[in-house]
């Protein structure tokens, strides 16, 4: 075969078997629910949304007596809603409603996950927000967290809610390929794109990312990389902590950080 075929034939092997595996390198879903609001003390609405190719999705509505905004909250790549009660209280007691849904292949939802399917089942929760609850956009805040600041990000793109708040997210797969896998990547074909940061530069609400340099899952220089690429308006915060607890590990100011950047939004339009 010669030195150059040999060659070819181990990187046309390589690529394919990293084809495969890449799915599992990026989604984790776990189906089981661990918890409910109820067992975290809020109320909440089981919401089943339809996707555009016809999956269904399971989420929560958890509404906040005078709420004049809700958050559209998309979790990260591990795990489903059930494990998010500690940012769900954040958020409640910052005043927001909240509407939560996982992922397909997530929990109690259809499907396998996907990046195309991810940003379908984004837009499918925004469609409940602003059809089935008739919301207006500015009443809208998107928030993500690791992988679903991604899914945030593109959604931004394409609607223009209040604000977007990112967290602990990275700019593209490209860019967290180079940063963890320096060699591999180079070699690789990478099946997502997850360009984050090549979204944002079509959003035009008002954004706020934060991340931790102690990080140790998605590096501190890709969280100031999404930054960049956001428009103004915009606001980078230094988290402490690593990426899984640096929301915990920040308290209180990270809850500070929040009010205050949702007070700049102002009172949407009709109401006080």
């Amino acid at each position: 075969m010669g030195l150059i075929g040999t060659v070819l034939a181990g990187w046309v092997l390589l690529n394919g078997l990293m084809f495969l595996a890449q799915p599992g390198m990026i989604f984790f879903p776990t189906q089981r629910l661990d918890a409910t609001p109820r067992d975290w003390g809020l109320a909440h609405q089981d919401v089943w949304l339809k996707t555009d190719d016809g999956l269904r999705l399971h989420g929560w509505y958890i509404p906040r007596e005078g709420a004049e905004r809700t958050l559209l909250f998309f979790h990260g790549n591990a795990g489903n809603i059930s494990h998010r009660g500690e940012s769900v209280a954040i958020f409640h007691r910052l005043g927001l409603n909240v509407l939560m849904v996982d992922y397909r292949g997530y929990g109690r939802s259809e499907g396998s996950p996907s990046e195309d399917g991810l940003y379908r089942d984004a837009r499918a929760a925004w469609q409940w927000l602003t059809e089935e609850q008739r919301l207006e956009p500015e009443q809208i805040v998107v928030f993500g967290r690791s992988l679903g600041a991604t899914v945030a990000a593109t959604l931004a793109a394409e609607s223009t809610p209040a604000a977007v708040i990112l967290e602990s997210g990275f700019s593209s797969a490209r860019d967290a390929a180079q940063a963890l896998f320096p060699v591999l990547s180079r070699v690789v074909i990478l099946r997502y794109r997850l360009d984050a940061a090549d979204a944002l530069t079509r959003a035009t609400s008002p954004v706020l990312v934060l991340h931790s340099p102690d990080d140790e899952v998605i590096p501190y220089p890709l969280g100031q990389r999404l930054y960049d690429a956001a428009p103004e308006p915009k606001r980078f915060v230094e988290l402490r902590g690593g990426h899984n607890d640096g929301f915990l590990r920040s308290q209180p100011e990270y809850e500070r950080t929040l009010g205050a950047f949702l007070a700049t939004l102002g009172a949407p339009r009709g109401q006080p």
